[in-house]
């Protein structure tokens, strides 16, 4: 597993580092690291980490599969009835065969369908790579490092643009900004965690200094220099974090921890209505107040021609130009959520909303059956809770090292949820 490992660290760190530094290969060289992840992993993988991937993915084997599968059936000819109207139009006024693929580009959607691919990989990789505690610690010390970059790099350029130079789009940063301070929390409990099991004390502080100064980095980007619906986005991955930590250090009963979360639960359903409250219009919008009216109503009327299967993931762009009023100007996905629904979609959005809450639930549940490890399930649900609500509220996750990043998080969670116990 050494070959698939160290291909799972150069799949992040290449895909996240040079994305931060504006590159435009580093979603390839990515993918290309997943790939030889996937291969390393498949050649050297024994029965023993297959039954530990089983157990770890048994919430829902099939959704792993589900995103991928369609994207690539967005590839085969279909009636046109299942694409875009425009399709059907076409063929009314041109003639031609009553069939064809949904998506709009072949090309866009292809380079989707390995993005997918890759990021599935990627999470099946992980949770076999990292059973070993060893390794699942250096792997969560180099997402909450290059995650903690990320929002370094965002905190320089919004407070000093002219040293900071051209970096990584502010959205992006943002997301990673988001992770890395949930990463940071759980680097800081893992320290704490060190300290109460007699490691080297010097250690330990040193750790958790280190963790502390990339959680106070990541929230002056999330919270001081990034939107408003980011910032509550991030606090509710921090509040989840929090809720766990307490559930476990109180050691409340099942009874207890049941009423604190189901008052967590509303309280979040609460801040979410009000939010979604705020502004009228499609609900994929509401949480993207700063549109203006010109792109508002152009995006309106893309969302109302998306039929259930979209215009081919990853063609947002391709297809805006079609609604754009001004000739010049590029039509942009306001939010993923929103790229999601055109590309893919109601089908794909309620596929990948509900990946993401089978995904939250098992690692919820996972974090409190654990022992002294349950931090690496706990981030891994934080992240995917902020990603969930971040997603309506910005295109960050459209950046390919954001969706790497997020499979990596993931998987390790799930791999850390299914193992021995330790002691609470």
């Amino acid at each position: 597993m050494s070959l698939a490992y160290f291909a799972l660290i150069v799949s992040i760190v290449s895909a996240s580092a040079l994305e931060i530094a504006g590159a435009k290969f580093g979603a390839q060289l990515g993918m290309m690291a997943a790939a030889l992840s996937l291969l390393a992993a498949t050649l050297s993988a024994r029965k023993a980490d297959y039954d530990h991937y089983v157990r770890a993915t048994s919430w829902a084997r099939w959704i792993l599969i589900a995103i991928p599968l369609l994207i690539a059936a967005q590839l085969m000819p279909l009636p046109l009835g299942f694409g875009h109207p425009i399709w059907a139009s076409a063929r009314d006024a041109l003639g031609g065969l009553p069939f064809g693929p949904v998506t709009a580009d072949l090309g866009l959607t292809l380079n989707a369908l390995m993005l997918a691919l890759a990021a599935t990989a990627l999470l099946g990789v992980t949770i076999v790579v990292v059973r070993d505690r060893g390794r699942a610690e250096l792997v969560l010390f180099v997402l909450a490092g290059i995650t903690a970059v990320s929002a370094l790099t965002l905190d320089l350029h919004r407070l000093l643009p002219a040293i900071a130079g051209a970096t990584a789009t502010s959205e992006f940063a943002t997301t990673l900004a988001g992770f890395g301070l949930v990463l940071n929390l759980a680097v800081m409990q893992l320290a704490a965690e060190r300290a109460e099991t007699h490691h080297s004390l010097l250690r330990s502080i040193m750790l958790g200094l280190l963790g502390l100064a990339g959680a106070l980095i990541s929230a002056a980007a999330v919270f001081g220099l990034s939107g408003t619906n980011d910032a509550i986005a991030a606090g509710f991955g921090v509040v989840l974090i929090l809720l766990i930590l307490v559930i476990r250090r109180l050691d409340l009963s099942p009874l207890a921890a049941s009423a604190l979360a189901a008052a967590a639960l509303i309280g979040s359903a609460i801040v979410l209505t009000f939010l979604f409250e705020q502004s009228s219009g499609p609900i994929l919008l509401r949480l993207n107040p700063d549109i203006g009216a010109e792109t508002r109503a152009a995006l309106e009327r893309m969302l109302a021609d998306t039929r259930w299967f979209g215009a081919g993931a990853g063609t947002f762009s391709a297809v805006g130009r079609i609604y754009q009023s001004d000739a010049g100007a590029a039509l942009a996905a306001p939010s993923t959520a929103t790229a999601i629904f055109a590309g893919m979609g109601a089908i794909g959005l309620a596929l990948a909303v509900l990946a993401a809450l089978i995904a939250l639930v098992r690692l919820f549940f996972g974090a409190l059956q654990r022992g002294r490890d349950s931090f690496f399930p706990a981030a891994a649900a934080a992240c995917v809770l902020f990603a969930l609500v971040q997603s309506f509220a910005g295109p960050g996750l459209l950046r390919p090292a954001a969706i790497l990043c997020l499979a990596v998080i993931v998987g390790l969670g799930l791999s850390q949820s299914v193992g021995q116990s330790g002691s609470r």
